[in-house]
């Protein structure tokens, strides 16, 4: 099935799950190599400043925090993909966009999660997504502190090597429900439709950013949401998510990359979550 075969449900289009793999032609071997070895690279050079109090916080334009970790392992990772794929483009969160038309196109987001990595807290990691022509074909979650290092092709998903998979069946009053801040459901969503949902699930926790999604593709938790995302926040997500079995989207069911919003969860929840979200139930 291709990325343009939707199902039509409740009045919104749904992607279905699988339905983007690694593209064909495309010997992903050498590009997972270099991703996992982008992953123990940033991780060394982030992991000693996890924690550190002497480590000075700036506040961007848009106000979210940044640091020297931020910064420096997101030149460390271009300058090893400048190296080995000269060729290649880059987007990232930290130093913007170089050749961002090419056939390939890394996208690095050093760390996901800075407020965590600030005050001591481990939910945070390093996403790497490759796109071909556009859309996302590798992708990768890195928690450094942790040891977890999930990398995903559409099709798998390994932890640490080995095959992982989103939980399986379970209703939503049995769902673990994660986001990275409850204050931007209502600044950016329908509220009301998310209070809905809450309301109807076991356990509700802001164990977000990508830690939230590994959680997901682990089989810890069965649903991520997150209103408002960035190209750089998503584009490793979707390899991952769908590798491990599981459902990504916009908020509106469409396709996740390139998006403003996602919607991750397993097969069993994402359509009920995308009615009552948008209004359906």
């Amino acid at each position: 099935m291709t990325d343009g075969l939707r199902a039509k449900l409740g009045g919104f289009s749904v992607y279905s799950v699988g339905s983007v793999g690694h593209p064909p032609n495309v010997n992903l071997d050498r590009y997972r190599t270099l991703m996992a070895e982008l992953a123990a690279e940033s991780g060394q050079f982030i992991r000693p400043l996890f924690g550190h109090r002497g480590l000075a916080v700036e506040s961007k334009a848009d106000q979210s925090p940044v640091t020297a970790a931020d910064r420096g392992a997101e030149e460390l990772m271009r300058k090893f993909i400048n190296k080995r794929y000269p060729e290649h483009g880059i987007i990232g969160e930290e130093f913007g966009s170089e050749r961002p038309d090419a056939e390939f196109v890394w996208v690095l987001d050093p760390i996901d999660g800075t407020k965590s990595f600030i005050t001591g807290v481990p939910l945070w990691g390093t996403l790497i997504g490759l796109l071909h022509h556009g859309q996302p074909i590798l992708g990768c979650i890195h928690q450094p502190v942790l040891n977890q290092l999930l990398i995903g092709d559409g099709e798998t998903t390994t932890l640490n090597g080995r095959p992982t998979r989103v939980r399986a069946g379970g209703s939503l009053a049995e769902a673990t429900l994660l986001t990275s801040d409850t204050t931007n459901l209502a600044k950016y969503q329908d509220g009301a439709a998310c209070d809905r949902l809450v309301s109807q699930v076991k356990l509700y926790r802001t164990w977000g950013d990508c830690y939230g999604y590994l959680l997901l593709a682990m089989g810890l938790a069965d649903v991520v949401l997150d209103p408002i995302m960035n190209p750089w926040d998503i584009a490793a997500l979707v390899p991952v998510i769908r590798g491990a079995g599981g459902v990504i989207t916009d908020w509106k069911g469409g396709a996740p990359y390139p998006a403003q919003s996602t919607i991750a969860a397993t097969p069993e929840l994402h359509a009920e979550v995308l009615r009552i979200l948008n209004g359906s139930i």
